[in-house]
């Protein structure tokens, strides 16, 4: 497995929740359970991501700037989560928060997906994409 594949299981994971959040209405045990859930995904996602992706990255002239624009996002999207944990959860605009950060996730992962995975599959070895997946699925199952 390449980490490109490894990112792209996770991000369906990302997808899912997101998703059913927007579905749920009100101050409800369901909404509750799958924004806390989306929370803790996200976190270990971008904990690992930033880890064992942009880190690396980081450090090759062709992906710096990408991997740095990525890493801003994923505090952007942070925010949006603070917002969401600061506001009550049948509030109105609770549901307008969680609709941005679906925007801005999706927007986020599909970028990843489509520009970040090409110009870093340039920039590692074939090596390095295994070993990058190797280390980020090892640190996703600890903390899952």
């Amino acid at each position: 497995m390449t980490i490109f594949e490894a990112l792209r299981q996770e991000h369906e994971i990302q997808r899912d929740l997101i998703a059913k959040l927007i579905e749920t209405e009100g101050k409800t045990e369901e909404r509750k359970k799958i924004f806390e859930n989306l929370k803790h995904e996200l976190k270990i996602h971008e904990d690992a991501e930033e880890r064992h992706f942009y880190v690396p990255l980081m450090e090759k002239d062709l992906t710096q700037e990408k991997a740095r624009h990525s890493v801003a996002e994923h505090h952007e999207m942070d925010e949006l989560v603070e917002q969401l944990e600061d506001t009550e959860m049948d509030a109105s605009n609770w549901l307008k928060i969680a609709k941005e950060l679906q925007h801005q996730l999706i927007h986020h992962l599909d970028e990843e997906e489509h520009e970040v995975f090409q110009m870093a599959g340039k920039a590692l070895t074939e090596k390095q994409k295994t070993d990058l997946a190797s280390s980020y699925n090892k640190e996703i199952k600890e903390n899952r």
